[in-house]
């Protein structure tokens, strides 16, 4: 990979010159692309028949729970994002390519945008295939053609939170097992959100507390409400707004971390 002077290339052209890169490195490594992208399509299979029961609730929105359900394998994938952008930033810092990088005048802020492009794509692939397997399953979108593409942009948003979040465990730690170690902690915060019922029937008042005050719910909540109520406005608000802070808190803290790490000399 060759980068120019900043001054001649500009940001962009540095941002392409390391995202063409973490592309065609993620593109090549096949099990980054089919075990994310099918683990969450078994657990929607399976949950989508085994928890067929739970629409039977008093309250429960008048939908399928394959419909209700949908929102969780995009979920699953935008974490599973974080773990694949870690490790590869991971391997580069302890192969000592980060070292090399600290010789040329690439800009921290470009290296980072430029190594979350792989997941970036694996988060486009894997967002299309979670929608039409979804409308394969018989599951409608409430909000029609554009809701659909309003739910692959915030699916994809809250991937891209994500990737950041696992840039930055990576570039503090330099270790891809400390990444690896993350995930099961992230899992965690799926489950205790309203991702297999409704907040409002979560009768166990520390869970439903719990859900309440997690993030990931309104994450979901706010893709959820696109594929079973159609355009609610307040979902959607904080949907984007919880997605949009997590971009900005992951990527602010991980353009910190990237200047520790590219010591200049």
């Amino acid at each position: 990979m060759v980068v120019e002077p900043a001054n001649a290339s500009g940001l962009l052209a540095q941002i392409g010159a390391v995202g063409r890169r973490s592309i065609t490195r993620t593109l090549r490594q096949r099990a980054l692309l089919i075990f994310p992208m099918l683990f969450p399509l078994i657990l929607f299979a399976i949950n989508g028949s085994a928890l067929s029961a739970a629409t039977k609730i008093p309250g429960f929105p008048p939908v399928s729970y394959r419909a209700f359900l949908l929102a969780v394998p995009f979920m699953q994938g935008a974490l599973f994002i974080a773990v694949t952008a870690g490790i590869d930033l991971a391997r580069d810092i302890e192969s000592g390519f980060f070292n090399r990088l600290a010789l040329t005048p690439l800009r921290g802020s470009a290296l980072l945008a430029g190594q979350l492009a792989g997941g970036v794509v694996v988060a486009v692939l894997q967002s299309v295939v979670y929608l039409l397997v979804g409308i394969a399953a018989g599951v409608g979108i409430a909000s029609g053609v554009g809701g659909a593409l309003v739910l692959l942009v915030l699916s994809i948003l809250i991937a891209f939170g994500f990737a950041g979040v696992g840039a930055l465990i990576a570039l503090r730690s330099g270790s891809g097992e400390a990444v690896q170690a993350i995930f099961p902690l992230l899992f965690v915060t799926l489950f205790l959100s309203s991702s297999s019922l409704p907040r409002p029937l979560l009768r166990v008042q520390w869970f439903h507390d719990v859900a309440t005050y997690n993030p990931v719910s309104y994450l979901i909540e706010g893709m959820r409400s696109l594929v079973i109520t159609g355009w609610n406005g307040q979902a959607l608000a904080m949907g984007f707004g919880f997605a949009l802070a997590l971009v900005i808190i992951s990527l602010t803290l991980a353009n910190i971390a990237i200047k520790n790490r590219l010591v200049r000399t």
